[in-house]
């Protein structure tokens, strides 16, 4: 029996790589029973997304497809759209698609057609770059939505060349956008009755994360400078180097800035006038990092973290990936998962209720395993189980 706050809730998702089957997944654990539509030659490209791979399908793909049932329609074909249509009108509160752009609209499965079909359904669309303007049928990918939205140009050191983040934010992000406007939509259906059309896309994702310098653009009609690991108006508020390791520092005030300076023995800092207020420090940035600089290296980083932590000072080891997953915190907020049946590892969502967080419902489906099951018939159209 399903549970979660989502329980009862009904999804399909014509979802693709990442944006639109990381939205799925969410709902999943949360509780939805959602139906995943895939191609019947190969699937979701995301199955391939390796190495690498665990019982033959990529790890980003079953991570991301966990406790969904696959269903393959050929949606080329007049009966197997039939088929989608019908789930949508019959059984489905929400859908969820993030395909090319254009494509739902030449398969005739585009909102207007699928409302048509169920006026209850909250249809919802992940695009690249948005629903309308020149870009609208452009293709979209994590980096060049990075690219476009200028998050790129905010990355990394004055000296190098725009910088890739390595975690795909606007997927995420756009998955996260979808999820949350799906949701608003269910509550507005509990007292309209109906459904209705919800859009993001990467781009707007990306303008969301460069909300702060594009206020400030429009503001002073500066560009914003690239500050490398630091930011832009905290001072100090990024990574050093200490005798070994790299910690963060994030001075985030001016009463943690006296903090701060007791702790690494000048508390005349904190008394200095190019210093002792915010807008200080940001003016005369490159004059207080000099000083900073060379105290940190003096000390390891173990030594720092204690001091600077029991001064209260916010402060943080820079983890790589392998230390993260042996992190007592990753541990304490009981964050991985495993799931039935292969017992593989996963991140489970990061969000709980009453101090619970959702375990997967399932695995992720074998290619087509659900679609005699889901269309109610054996030999269906795509059907591959």
């Amino acid at each position: 029996m399903a549970s979660g706050p989502l329980a009862g809730i009904r999804v399909i998702e014509i979802g693709q790589a990442l944006a639109g089957p990381y939205a799925g997944v969410i709902l999943a654990e949360m509780g939805a029973e959602v139906i995943k539509i895939e191609k019947p030659e190969g699937g979701d490209d995301a199955r391939r997304w390796g190495p690498p791979f665990v019982e033959g399908d990529a790890v980003t793909f079953r991570a991301l497809n966990r406790g969904k049932r696959s269903v393959t329609l050929d949606l080329k074909r007049a009966e197997d759209v039939a088929a989608l249509k019908a789930l949508a009108r019959d059984w489905a509160d929400i859908l969820i698609q993030n395909l090319r752009p254009g494509v739902v609209e030449e398969l005739g499965i585009g909102p207007e057609a699928m409302l048509a079909e169920n006026p209850r359904l909250i249809y919802c669309s992940i695009w690249a770059f948005g629903h309308s303007g020149p870009l609208r049928n452009a293709p979209g990918f994590d980096p060049l939505a990075q690219a476009y939205g200028a998050v790129m140009t905010l990355t990394g050191r004055p000296e190098d060349p725009p910088t890739f983040s390595g975690a795909p934010l606007n997927d995420k992000a756009s998955a996260m956008w979808c999820v949350i406007g799906a949701l608003a939509a269910l509550q507005r259906r509990q007292a309209t009755g109906k459904g209705g059309v919800i859009d993001t896309s990467l781009f707007e994702a990306a303008v969301g994360w460069v909300e702060t310098p594009l206020n400030h653009y429009a503001a002073t009609g500066r560009p914003p400078k690239r500050h490398g690991t630091a930011s832009a108006v905290l001072v100090p508020y990024q990574v050093f180097e200490t005798a070994d390791r790299p910690m963060v520092v994030a001075v985030g005030n001016d009463r943690l800035f006296v903090k701060f300076a007791e702790a690494l023995g000048h508390p005349e800092w904190a008394r200095d006038p190019r210093f002792a207020k915010g807008p200080d420090r940001a003016a005369n940035r490159e004059a207080l990092i000099a000083l900073i600089v060379p105290l940190l290296r003096e000390r390891t980083r173990a030594d720092w973290l204690e001091r600077l932590g029991a001064a209260g000072v916010p402060c943080s080891p820079v983890n790589d990936i392998p230390e993260l997953a042996a992190s007592e915190q990753l541990a304490a907020m009981d964050m991985v998962r495993y799931l039935p049946g292969s017992g593989m590892k996963v991140m489970g969502l990061p969000l709980s209720f009453e101090r619970q967080r959702p375990h997967p419902r399932g695995d992720s489906p074998r290619l087509g395993e659900h679609t005699a099951e889901v269309l109610g018939r054996v030999g269906a159209p795509g059907d591959t189980a």
